[in-house]
């Protein structure tokens, strides 16, 4: 049996635009199935339909998925209208289009997702489902007991309080203190904000793992496949956070 899908999924699953943006390409009749002009709520099946934007015919990839060591200085986008260096020029030469899964700022470094499949990247990168991500944040000049508590129990950063975190130190020599940080949700620049909240300069932050997944050796700037079994483990991983925080919710 054929598998349809709606449109606008198809279009954001290819990489052409977001769903959003693809709901305008068909609304302004840059779309076409089978040579027809689209319309909204439009299904279409990937494998056999012939859908073009603007005459350029888009083609159902498989998906894939890939690991990324972001070096510093990149943002984490495909484009830049400021002509920044941005993650793109560093997957150039993968066949598909892919597109970052989450975020990494600017002058954070490390493990970032990169895949074709929206599916995946919104089970993993969706606030609910709770993914852990793990930090390897150098910060200055020191930190002592009750900063090391704050940022475990939480701190307020936007006015809303961080969740538990899990905090280690991993070294420590005067004038600056390496910590490990287990986060389990994403919010915007987070770990910096929460270090600044209690007096720290973030001097580096790297992510290390998300979910079961290590960064390992991976070079700045290279990439590699994910293997079936790391993705299967990411969807495994994402799928239980979701469920923990459904079941505090109905706790609460």
């Amino acid at each position: 049996m054929a598998k349809e899908v709606r449109l606008q999924k198809m279009l954001a699953d290819c990489g052409v635009a977001s769903r959003r943006k693809a709901e305008e390409l068909i609304a302004n009749g840059q779309v076409r199935v089978n040579g027809k002009i689209a319309k909204i709520g439009d299904k279409v099946d990937p494998k056999k339909d012939k859908v073009s934007v603007n005459g350029r015919h888009i083609v159902s990839e498989r998906n894939v998925y890939y690991m990324l060591h972001k070096p510093r200085g990149f943002i984490t986008t495909m484009q830049d209208e400021m002509d920044r260096k941005c993650v793109a020029e560093l997957v150039r030469d993968i066949p598909e289009r892919v597109y970052p899964v989450g975020r990494l700022d600017r002058e954070s470094e490390g493990m970032l997702l990169m895949t074709n499949d929206g599916d995946f990247a919104n089970l993993i990168a969706h606030p609910s489902t709770h993914v852990t991500k793990t930090y390897r944040v150098t910060v200055r000049p020191s930190v002592n007991e009750d900063q090391l508590t704050a940022l475990a129990m939480g701190v307020v950063i936007d006015g809303q309080q961080t969740l538990p975190a899990q905090v280690r130190v991993l070294s420590q020599e005067p004038g600056r203190v390496v910590l490990e940080i287990i986060l389990q949700e994403g919010r915007n620049r987070q770990i910096r904000k929460m270090c600044e909240a209690l007096g720290l300069e973030v001097a580096r932050l790297k992510r290390t793992a998300i979910g079961p997944i290590k960064l390992g050796m991976l070079q700045p700037g290279d990439y590699r496949r994910l293997t079936l079994e790391e993705v299967k483990k990411l969807r495994n991983a994402a799928k239980a956070a979701g469920q923990s925080e459904q079941e505090r919710g109905e706790r609460r």
